[in-house]
């Protein structure tokens, strides 16, 4: 009598892979404004909707509250944090025009043939977003200014700072205004194109990219070695990204 072959094991997601697909689901949902802001967060719905259990999407809230896209209050849950208003996108980007110079001259002054090769890929990627269409290249854009700016940071070999600058959010703040902007579109809001083109001016192709033009000209300062010149740029970048961002802040505020 023949032996009874083994039954086939069932082949379950990994744990891990189970919790980075719902931390990458909820994150999507956080920034595209399905969960809206300052919208709390029934965590069993919530499981209920994504077809797992609540253990997954209680790690994945745990992981957003330090990526700042949710808080948690004590005997209250979870819920979405509220837009930035346009004094703390004011007080973010002077923060950042304290840490960031500093850290392009640093690392200006203790640049590596690695550093040149990290610094020049990631100008291909920024570059690579022209050849999307608008909606794509916008989020390409997005991404690559949070890689540049990390990466900058990270070259300069202060952990503290690479730390401060990761923790601001920045890029993961001004993704879920241009979402804001998207909604009003939608709903032909009068103040909507103004708006839009105030984005366009810094992240749509057709102005030429003017943050990666901004990049490039930070990069190959600190190639160079220029310490001067790459903090000068790098506050220059900083400081007209507030000019453009800070008045599409107040007109949203203006016109809730």
């Amino acid at each position: 009598m023949m032996a009874e072959a083994p039954k086939a094991r069932i082949s379950r997601p990994l744990r891990t892979v189970l919790s980075d697909e719902t931390y990458n689901r909820v994150r999507e949902m956080l920034l595209t404004h399905e969960i809206a802001p300052g919208e709390r967060i029934n965590i069993d719905a919530l499981a209920r909707e994504l077809d797992v259990s609540q253990t997954p999407v209680r790690e994945a809230l745990a992981r957003l509250e330090s990526d700042d896209l949710v808080i948690k209050e004590p005997l209250r849950g979870y819920q979405a944090t509220a837009l930035l208003s346009a004094s703390e996108l004011k007080d973010l980007f002077q923060f950042r025009g304290i840490i960031e110079p500093w850290a392009a001259m640093t690392a200006a002054r203790g640049i590596t043939e690695d550093g040149r090769e990290r610094l020049a890929a990631e100008l291909t990627a920024g570059k690579d977003a022209q050849h999307l269409n608008t909606e794509d290249s916008y989020k390409a854009m997005s991404e690559h200014d949070a890689r540049f700016h990390a990466l900058v940071a990270e070259l300069s070999g202060s952990d503290f700072v690479r730390e401060a600058y990761i923790r601001t959010h920045c890029h993961l703040h001004l993704f879920r205004l241009y979402t804001v902007l998207k909604t009003r579109l939608r709903e032909d809001r009068k103040d909507a194109a103004v708006i839009r083109e105030l984005f366009e001016l810094y992240y749509e192709p057709k102005s030429g990219f003017l943050a990666f033009t901004e990049h490039q000209a930070i990069a190959d300062a600190i190639s160079a070695g220029d310490q001067d010149k790459a903090s000068t740029l790098m506050l220059a970048h900083i400081n007209s990204s507030l000019e453009r961002f800070g008045p599409t802040m107040s007109m949203m505020e203006e016109n809730q």
